[in-house]
Order: structure tokens, then sequence, then C-alpha cells
């Protein structure tokens, strides 16, 4: 059999899934479940005679057509990391909707669950609401607010305004909410957001995020 002709062109794959290590597997399954939908398309205990570490848990979670889109895995004996913001590690993981209207419907029936997000932006190219998993995983929940992504990367690209503040600046999802039910247009409530229209009632640190 011939081998395949080498080739300097980059292969761009997709991203697939990504994986979570965990002391406390049925919260993160749960939480993932309400905030994302994600159910799991398998669960198990490590085998009898498998090389895994023993007392391994995990569950392979999915939103859609994928066989999974996190795997969880549980250990036993794995402790909090006080340290955590001193140490490298992913930051966060974000989740894209398709509309602002559906991150204000996501961030209502979150709400009325109990789940909050620790940080909420209008970032210019996006807007961005920031939530913390059990294990204080920061996941963000975004909509692009151009609605094209040639157009919005063009604005990160090139605003000089994004370049000197790529936060861009916090906003009060209630407040958006109440914008929206009055019957002002989208493009209206991100420009009027982005210039700071509609501050948040707390302060708000992006150190949470980090």
């Amino acid at each position: 059999m011939s081998n395949p002709p080498a080739s300097s062109d980059i292969i761009r794959p997709t991203l697939h899934h990504f994986g979570l290590i965990t002391a406390r597997l049925e919260a993160m399954v749960d939480w993932y479940a309400k905030v994302l939908g994600m159910a799991p398309n398998h669960e198990s205990r490590t085998p009898s005679g498998s090389q895994t570490p023993s007392g391994l848990r995990a569950a392979w979670v999915t939103n859609d057509r994928a066989n999974h889109r996190i795997a969880i895995m549980e250990l036993p004996g794995l402790q909090d990391d006080l340290q955590r913001s001193r140490h490298p590690r992913l930051q966060h993981m974000a989740f894209k909707l398709p509309s602002i209207d559906a991150l204000l419907a996501t961030y209502a029936r979150l709400k009325s669950l109990g789940i909050e997000p620790v940080l909420t932006a209008d970032h210019g190219a996006s807007t961005a609401f920031y939530y913390e998993d059990p294990d204080a995983n920061s996941v963000e929940l975004t909509v692009d607010n151009f609605g094209d992504w040639e157009k919005s990367s063009a604005f990160m690209r090139t605003s000089p305004q994004f370049a000197a503040n790529p936060m861009g600046a916090y906003v009060d999802p209630e407040k958006l909410i109440k914008a929206r039910a009055a019957g002002m247009s989208v493009a209206e409530m991100h420009r009027r957001a982005y210039a700071g229209e509609f501050p948040p009632l707390r302060p708000m640190d992006p150190r949470r995020l980090m």
C-alpha cells in the first residue's frame, strides 16, 4: 500500500469536543444539561481489569448529533485548586447562540434555575455572558453582534475602539430584555450597549474570569 503524499498545506480540523476532569460528576452533568442542553450518550464506571485509574467514572455528553461534545471524567481524591488563578490552565470555553434574543432568553431561563452569569459584556464584535460551572470553569455564552463572521472579524482587525478596549462595555441583561420588550431594534440596542448606556447595577470584575 502506498503512503499518502506529503503536503505542506495545513489541514484545518474543526473542534469536536473537550474533556474535563472533576470530583463531582453528577453536578457537572446536571449543570451542562441545564445550561447547554447536554445529555449523556454514555456513562460508565471503570470496567473490571481496566488499565484506567481505579475509581474513574465518566460521562460523554452532547447537545447535537455528534457522539459527544464534552467528556466529563471523575477521579477520586481530587481537590479544588485554591491557587487556580496563578496556574496555567484553559481560561474559558465559549458556545455560540444564534441571536441576542436567544442569549437573553437563555439568561432568563437560567436565572429562574438559580444560575446567573458572573460577567456580562458587549465586546463590540460579540455580546457575551460568562458563567461558572460547579468546578469554577468559565463558560461563555455568546452571540455575534454583526450576524456575519466576516464583518465581525473585520471589526476586530480594524476598529480603533476595539483595539483600545477589547473588553468593551459591561451590560445589564435585565436592561437589555426591557429594551427589546419596548421594541428597540437589535442594531440600536447593540450601539447603545457598546456605548455604555446599559450598565450593570453591580460592579463587574474581569478577574473573575482569570
